[in-house]
């Protein structure tokens, strides 16, 4: 079962063991949830959601829409400003001041804000890895070819990734294009059934928002905006 404790944080209580000569003989064992706040492809739309408490955020790109300095500079003060413990992103294929200009974009960024770019880091002992990539789309930003050249950045991945957080989807999971066509990346599915992260967070292809599952990993496309441009989902919450 899980006790909620507070409004962000949980905490998992199990028991095991068997009933012997009428008492009860066994172990309690309580563990800490890490309560995980995912968003994706904002674009601008920052002062409009509300997101909710937790532990960890996550931002799986396109901050912005436009992406000139001052949008960007907006939005990152925005996720600065949350009140969330940790707070991790990537860069998606509108955010483009990361690609054209990494130094000026790596200074805007607030103090206590991880932005992973083929990178990790860890948090309360889980191990994120994020990647901006994705299969070329209309000469976007962190564009790559599909094939050898975008599995280059997917064999980066560690083994042992615990979230992992990419701007584009896996290859037929929450990845759909005006409801027909699949655009996510066959490679990087291939590299999350190897590696098998507990959490895989990603947006990019609006239509896709929701969950899945691809083997043993949850996957969330957490895209705020619609295919129209509108803010008008709600930011997922995971506990793991």
């Amino acid at each position: 079962m899980s006790i909620a404790v507070g409004t962000s944080r949980s905490w998992r209580v199990t028991w095991t063991g068997s009933n012997s000569g009428g008492g009860s003989v066994g172990r309690i064992a309580i563990f800490c949830i890490m309560r995980i706040v995912c968003l994706s492809d904002t674009h601008g739309h920052c002062g409009s959601i509300k997101v909710p408490p937790g532990d960890v955020l996550i931002h799986a790109g396109d901050l912005t829409n436009t992406a000139s300095e001052e949008e960007l500079r907006e939005a990152l003060v925005w996720l600065g400003r949350l009140p969330h413990a940790h707070k991790v992103f990537i860069a998606g294929n509108h955010d483009w001041l990361f690609e054209r200009d990494p130094q000026g974009a790596a200074s805007l960024i607030p103090a206590g804000v991880h932005y992973l770019e083929d990178s990790g880091c860890e948090i309360a002992r889980l191990r994120f890895w994020g990647s901006p990539v994705q299969p070329w789309f209309l000469g976007m930003a962190f564009n790559r070819a599909r094939g050898a050249d975008i599995a280059h950045h997917w064999a980066r991945i560690p083994a042992g990734t615990d979230v992992l957080v990419t701007h584009g989807p896996p290859f037929r999971h929450l990845d759909c294009i005006g409801g027909v066509d699949h655009g996510g990346c066959e490679m990087l599915r291939r590299r999350v059934l190897q590696i098998g992260p507990q959490l895989h967070v990603f947006g990019h292809l609006h239509d896709g928002y929701g969950t899945d599952f691809l083997g043993r990993t949850m996957l969330v496309n957490a895209a705020i905006c619609n295919e129209a441009g509108r803010p008008t989902n709600a930011p997922t919450v995971i506990d793991l």
